[in-house]
This record gives structure tokens, sequence and C-alpha cells, in this order.
């Protein structure tokens, strides 16, 4: 049996992209080169990360998620998925925890929030500009 706890991230800092798991059965590559811009918002409890690259955007719903914000803000991460409800209880307090995932392609404002929306994100985790 093994020790290790499950990884929901990771950083590299010879990474030039970013694998973004959406599910077991589809992921995503996102150049480091593509990226523009981070925001973290705490919604009580929860924090939610919105990493915008140039064609998508990330929205990551999670605890103590700094630490990937900063490994982004470094251009050292490298992985993100998120945690079933049995693996979140194996992640030590304080590390990142990734609640929720969704990924949409960057589009004009009230179609990006629509989009948001039909990819199942919460109207809640949404950052307010986005919610019309």
């Amino acid at each position: 049996m093994s020790t290790k706890s499950p990884e929901c991230w990771a950083n590299d800092a010879q990474a030039h992209a970013v694998r973004v798991e959406t599910s077991a059965d589809h992921s995503l590559l996102l150049p480091h080169d593509d990226f523009a811009f981070a925001e973290l918002h705490r919604e009580g409890k929860e924090q939610t990360l919105r990493l915008v690259f140039a064609m998508h955007e990330v929205l990551v719903r999670g605890h103590s998620l700094r630490r990937i914000e900063t490994a982004m803000q470094r251009m050292e991460l490298s992985f993100l998925s998120a945690l079933s409800a049995n693996q979140r209880s194996l992640i030590p307090d304080g590390q990142p925890v990734i609640l929720e995932i969704a990924v949409v392609e960057v589009k004009d404002g009230e179609k990006r929030a629509q989009a948001l929306q039909e990819s199942g994100w919460s109207k809640r985790s949404l950052p307010p500009e986005d919610i019309k």
C-alpha cells in the first residue's frame, strides 16, 4: 500500500506547459508562453484561482491555492487535477486541495460567462465580472 499522498498539482522548473486534467479521459496542455494573468479570490473557506491563457481560462476551486498561484507566477506549474472526495482527507492541512476545475475557451464577456455556466461551474464560484 502506498503511503504517498495523492497529488492534485505539481511544479517543475523545466516545464513549458501546464497539463490540466479535467477528467480521467480528458486533459489539456496550456503553454506557459500563453499565460496572461492569475486572480485568487477567497469565498468563505474556499478559494477560487483563475488562470487566464491566450485561448483558455482555467478556474480552480479548492483550499490553500496560493502555492499553485505562486508556481504559475514562477512559470513552474506543470500539472493540475481535481481530487476525488475520498482522496481529499489524505492531504495534510495547509497543502493545496483542488475540489473542482473548469476549462473554457476565452470568449467575449456575456458569451464567456454563459460558457462557464454551461460547463457546470457554479455561479457562486464565478468572479463577479463574469456574472450577468
